[in-house]
């Protein structure tokens, strides 16, 4: 008995340490020992992204023994702020003051540069109120009301007969709605569809468009460690940025709503939260929805960023000069391809998808175990999975038709000009001076076949999308008329020994003499292109027929889930304000255990770890730091809270309403959270509030904006 016993608790203890390890690693293959028909979904799968319209007053109570009033949740709405059209911010003192991230500043940092300046690798200090920099079109919102209008709008969608015809009056109801209200620089208010429709949220905004900046780090401060550090933990990151708000006449804003600065911030342990606008999430959606995000959206949507990244890559190489606004962008495509790449692996981790299909299996139950339910909704599921087949079978289509990608031979791009040249030609007939002088024509035919034209890549290329063309759409009459009814090299040869494509003598004669006479020349090619805008034509309109189709069942689905769950869910992220709470907690990963704080010291650690290369090179400030600067001080931490983009520049906050950081990131782990909320690994990154106050004060020394942040209040 005492054997077996010792190794039974030695067996729990290995299963233990296997889901720890498991979890921390993000396996994208499920251990043979465990049984997917076992797992099941978890309490806050959907997230906790609550909002201030349904707050869980009554968990927070239950969880952590906090009852906060309608006061509290109205001064925190207020004191919070949505930054541009990409961030979030609070504000922090009675002048106006404002946070947010240093990287949510990055564009207005390049904005306010002037010559002779490189405000990101110096950073920007405002010593006196009058330095603080106006940031051209750059604003700030906050929400000031918030009105349910879902029985107007639903009453109004009672008679419609078809999906689009759901839409239309859908948005005519909106604008109706927001049509009722001043609509200006200042004041606005917009509808909101939470649980994709079952519920309508009216939110009044006032907006601030006078915003100052006050004080930004260098970018090495701010984005220690680059791509590589980014989405993980342990992080040592001074990444937050101050603004400043003014009012009509030029003199910073008064404001009653603002968060006080707790010095000695967030501790182990401490029940936070992270007031914020989260950009988008999908967890409502049902497990056919995300297995075609899987195989079909997030793929293309990855390889999209890719192409965009080289693109300005090749410019910055081609053009340093244009690297300041480019490189912003550079980085917020870097940024969103590890998100997506994140978000796809989540996507292919069998566990993860199986609490999806749990979810979802027992909400079918509750649905079809209730007649009234079941005769409303118990369809609903099989209609979008049908949808999403056909939708499948179309963009498998797209795909093979594509010629515009990388992936495709240049010929098809080639014709495409061709086309474009000849339209112009037809449309200069009217007039007197022709579209294109022989001289333009020939350069711009010779520009088809530059020196470098790489033949073996294209016809390689070509070779693919022949195959690629057999393999979807079977032995059709267009891949014969393009191949010859031939396939492999022999279709490549085939193909090119009836092209007029490589021929500019031939293209030059055509064009001169009736242009028309080229397109109807029968090439091989040109009759492919022009077969692939059709048929391309085609199936759009179907992929929009369904696309209109599944938004309907969204909202649909959304009633369901509204109906069985009430405000027991969260909706997913609008972009809108949300409160989500957690607690300050490290975890575990690699193997080991990230610290729930981390301190200065490991700043220089990883900077002399990786001898001060780029990007973990550090402002000499930061190597000769004044003798009072604390390096132990806490620096960045982590939390359970439910974040995800959008929340970038969110106040953290303790009970009392204080700030205790500013969140600007996810851990790797959270990288799923697209659709679905895990908090054993999920955590958001923050600065710490002492952290920020030690660095503003003792090594930038900008004491007025310490002082600041202490008192409340500009002493100017």
């Amino acid at each position: 008995m005492k054997f077996s016993s010792v190794l039974f608790k030695h067996s729990l203890t290995l299963t233990f340490f296997l889901l720890i390890f498991y979890q921390s690693n993000s396996f994208s293959q499920t251990p043979s020992w465990l049984d997917l028909d076992t797992v099941k979904a978890g309490k806050f799968d959907m997230g906790k992204m609550w909002t201030f319209e349904y707050p869980p007053t009554e968990y927070f109570m239950e969880v952590y023994g906090f009852e906060p009033d309608d006061s509290w949740y109205e001064h925190v709405q207020l004191a919070t702020l949505k930054f541009a059209d990409y961030c979030s911010a609070s504000f922090v003192s009675e002048d106006g003051l404002i946070m947010s991230n240093h990287h949510c500043a990055r564009e207005s940092v390049t904005e306010v540069n002037q010559e002779g300046e490189d405000l990101h690798k110096d950073g920007f200090i405002a010593w006196e109120l009058e330095d603080e920099r106006p940031v051209p079109n750059l604003y700030v919102e906050q929400c000031v009301d918030i009105k349910d209008v879902t029985e107007e709008i639903h009453k109004a969608l009672e008679s419609v007969k078809s999906d689009s015809e759901r839409f239309a009056i859908e948005s005519e109801k909106i604008a109706e709605i927001e049509s009722r209200y001043p609509n200006n620089e200042e004041t606005f208010a917009k509808v909101t569809p939470l649980y994709f429709g079952g519920k309508y949220s009216l939110y009044f905004y006032k907006r601030y468009n006078d915003v100052r900046l006050v004080f930004a780090p260098e970018s090495q401060a701010g984005y220690f460690g680059g791509d590589f550090d980014n989405f993980t933990y342990p992080r040592y990151n001074l990444d937050c940025s101050f603004f400043r708000v003014y009012d009509k006449d030029g003199n910073p804003l008064k404001v009653d709503h603002y968060f006080k600065w707790s010095e000695s911030g967030a501790e182990p342990g401490e029940v936070v939260f992270v007031p914020g606008n989260p950009g988008s999430t999908t967890r409502l959606n049902t497990v056919a929805q995300l297995e075609y995000a899987r195989d079909y959206t997030y793929p293309q949507t990855i390889q999209l960023i890719e192409s965009f990244i080289l693109f300005l890559e090749n410019i910055v190489k081609e053009d340093p000069g244009s690297s300041g606004y480019l490189n912003d962008q550079l980085l917020t495509y870097y940024n969103s391809k590890k998100a997506y790449i994140g978000m796809l692996d989540g996507l292919r981790d069998p566990v993860l998808m199986a609490k999806k299909k749990d979810f979802e299996n027992n909400l079918k139950e509750k649905v079809q175990s209730d007649t009234v339910l079941n005769e409303k909704y118990g369809d609903l599921w099989g209609e979008i999975e049908n949808d999403l087949i056909e939708l499948y079978e179309l963009t498998n289509e797209v795909a093979a038709l594509s010629y515009s990608s990388f992936d495709s031979p240049e010929y098809c791009l080639i014709v495409n000009n061709l086309m474009q040249i000849v339209n112009d030609m037809q449309l200069s007939k009217s007039d007197s001076i022709s579209a294109f002088t022989d001289e333009e024509l020939k350069a711009a035919i010779d520009s088809f076949f530059p020196k470098d034209f790489d033949y073996d890549r294209n016809n390689g290329l070509l070779k693919n999308k022949i195959d690629l063309l057999y393999e979807t759409f079977g032995d059709a009459e267009f891949i014969k008329k393009f191949t010859g009814g031939k396939m492999g090299d022999e279709a490549v040869e085939d193909i090119l020994s009836h092209t007029i494509l490589t021929s500019p003598e031939i293209m030059f004669e055509l064009l001169t003499t009736e242009p028309d006479s080229l397109l109807n020349s029968g090439d091989p090619f040109i009759q492919y292109v022009q077969y692939v805008d059709e048929e391309n034509d085609i199936i759009s309109e179907r992929i929009d027929e369904i696309s209109m189709k599944e938004m309907t069942s969204n909202q649909i689905l959304g009633e369901v889930l509204f109906e069985v769950y009430g405000t027991s869910i969260p909706p997913d992220a609008t972009f809108t304000l949300r409160i989500s709470d957690g607690i300050v907690k490290g975890f575990a990963y690699n193997g080991t255990i990230a610290p729930p704080i981390t301190t200065f010291y490991g700043m220089l650690d990883r900077y002399y770890s990786f001898e001060g290369e780029f990007p973990w090179d550090l402002n000499e400030r930061w190597l000769d730091a004044p003798e009072e600067f604390d390096y132990s001080t806490p620096f960045n931490f982590v939390t359970t809270n439910d974040v995800v983009g959008g929340n970038s520049g969110s106040p953290v906050i303790n009970k009392d309403a204080e700030i205790v950081g500013v969140s600007f990131d996810g851990n790797i782990q959270s990288l799923p959270g697209d659709f679905i909320y895990d908090p054993e690994v999920n955590r958001s990154v923050a600065v710490h509030s002492a952290g920020m106050l030690e660095a503003i004060k003792d090594l930038y020394k900008f004491e007025r904006l310490a002082e600041e942040l202490k008192s409340g209040k500009s002493e100017n």
